[in-house]
């Protein structure tokens, strides 16, 4: 059975992505762990003055985001009516990406799938800041999902790689998995910017041919740098729904996201992002 962890701050991303997750994993038995993580810091004073004597800050608290946990899985179960899914609710009061490695160990989790948060103005984010910590952070894979997207579907999958990196079939367990319940076509991705020679871009064509079934192979030439506007473009014109990428330090994952560039980037995501971790060598 699968294990998804969904980490929820009861905001109306984070319910989105909740919602995804039932969706896009409709047809599979899954167990969903719903997680809040919460903070001393986070109690404010108002609430401190209703705690009755016999209890304690920590239990309050805990019980409150419990209780709204558990409304979330009765509506869940109300509207989806899914007798492959069972729910299952966790708080915990932690580090949230302490929190997030240390229930995804305990339970086995496969697939983290957690709301993305979008900005206002010309510093409009890739993704929330928590996510790419957890992207970062994580040996599991995440796929986050932006709070304006709902589930319709995966009709094509973008899988973004730099051919020169070497890889291995067990690396491609969650995209594959989510291309074969949705019968996906897949469109691998290549960003072609200054710094990448056309001798090295075919040393995993071979294997990424053996993963998936009849990939079409796309080369992207980066206009002005700027891989999210190139990226962007392609996946719109090519009705790809989903984006999946192995996270390695040589990849550009770090040019998308260890940049000032990302930080300022102007346009919000407008696609599910999925990051694997490719394995060490």
């Amino acid at each position: 059975m699968k294990t998804i962890l969904l980490p929820t701050d009861f905001s109306k991303n984070s319910i989105n992505a909740i919602n995804y997750a039932v969706e896009l994993y409709k047809n599979e038995s899954c167990i969903f762990y719903i997680l809040n993580v919460q903070k001393a810091s986070s109690f404010i004073s108002d609430d401190m003055m209703v705690v009755n004597a016999s209890a304690t800050i920590y239990n309050t608290i805990v019980d409150a985001a419990k209780k709204s946990i558990n409304n979330i899985i009765v509506k869940m179960k109300k509207h989806y009516n899914n007798d492959k899914h069972q729910f299952i609710a966790i708080v915990d009061y932690d580090n949230f990406i302490d929190s997030i490695n240390q229930v995804s160990s305990k339970y086995n989790v496969d697939l983290i799938i957690m709301g993305t948060k979008g900005a206002s103005g010309l510093t409009k984010m890739f993704f929330g800041s928590n996510t790419v910590k957890v992207i970062q952070r994580s040996n599991i894979p995440v796929l986050a999902i932006p709070e304006a997207c709902k589930f319709d579907g995966l009709e094509a999958v973008g899988f973004t790689t730099s051919f020169k990196n070497l890889y291995r079939k067990e690396d491609f367990k969650q995209v594959k998995e989510i291309i074969s319940l949705n019968n996906s076509k897949v469109h691998i991705l290549h960003a072609l910017c200054e710094q990448d020679f056309a001798d090295e871009l075919d040393k995993s064509i071979d294997l990424l041919k053996q993963i998936f079934k009849y990939p079409v192979f796309d080369y992207l030439v980066v206009k002005n740098n700027n891989v999210y506007e190139t990226l962007h473009e392609f996946t719109l014109t090519n009705n790809i729904k989903l984006i999946a990428m192995l996270v390695d330090k040589h990849t550009f994952f770090e040019r998308l996201f260890n940049t000032h560039t990302f930080e300022t980037i102007a346009f919000n995501a407008e696609m599910p992002f999925l990051a694997m971790k490719k394995s060490e060598d």
